[in-house]
């Protein structure tokens, strides 16, 4: 499985400007509730949940929050790099500026695990960390996280 099977070119964000990691969890709700058609009020007390049990910074400037939703079909990703990193009670205490939403079907573990798997592969390994710091667009930002070779972004 690849990024690409959850993540639109048009679900990745470069610039994104929020000032902590509510107003951030927020803004990413309110753009997979439009994208999936689900309302808020169900997205974000998920995620809110999910941040109560442990935050998912999960260090080196990188965030998975996730939730698993009735509504959710198959798994669903936003991709954003902020503007200016955020502290997000990452586990290693830094801020966060390249955050991964995913939001899963209610059951499906398997495929859930995989997409998660997935995502913190991509993401927690330095060179992809780096070129998607470095992507100059959404498009960019995309292609560097979809799966593909680093070169061809």
């Amino acid at each position: 499985m690849t990024v690409d099977a959850f993540l639109a070119p048009a679900d990745a964000l470069v610039g994104l400007r929020v000032a902590s990691k509510r107003a951030l969890l927020e803004n990413l709700a309110g753009r997979a509730s439009d994208r999936l058609a689900i309302a808020v009020d169900e997205i974000l007390p998920a995620l809110l949940r999910c941040e109560d049990l442990g935050s998912t910074g999960v260090g080196g400037g990188v965030a998975m929050p996730h939730a698993r939703l009735d509504a959710v079909r198959r798994p669903f990703g936003l991709l954003a790099r902020l503007r200016e990193p955020v502290d997000f009670e990452a586990v290693d205490d830094q801020p966060v500026d390249l955050v991964f939403l995913l939001l899963l079907p209610a059951g499906g573990e398997s495929q859930n695990l995989n997409a998660l798997a997935c995502v913190a592969r991509r993401l927690r390994d330095p060179e992809t960390a780096a070129a998607l710091r470095d992507a100059r667009d959404a498009g960019a930002l995309h292609a560097r996280v979809g799966g593909r070779a680093l070169s061809q972004a």
